[in-house]
C-alpha cells in the first residue's frame, strides 16, 4: 500500500470526519472515531461507508 503521507493527513472518515489511520498488514484505512475499516485497491482508498468493514 502506497499512500502519499500528506494526503493520509486531510483525509477523514465519510460517516464520523474523525482521521484516518494506515493498516499496512491489512491494506485498509481505519477511522480513529468509529472504527470503521476502509479498503485500499490499487493504491486507491475506497472511501465508501457500504465498503468499510464494521469493527
Amino acid at each position: 500500500m502506497n499512500i502519499d503521507a500528506s494526503l493520509l493527513e486531510i483525509l477523514a472518515c465519510p460517516d464520523c470526519k474523525a482521521p484516518l489511520r494506515a493498516d499496512e498488514q491489512a491494506e485498509e484505512l481505519v477511522c480513529t472515531g468509529c472504527g470503521l475499516a476502509y479498503p485500499v485497491r490499487d493504491d486507491i482508498p475506497v472511501l465508501l461507508v457500504d465498503e468499510a468493514r464494521r469493527p
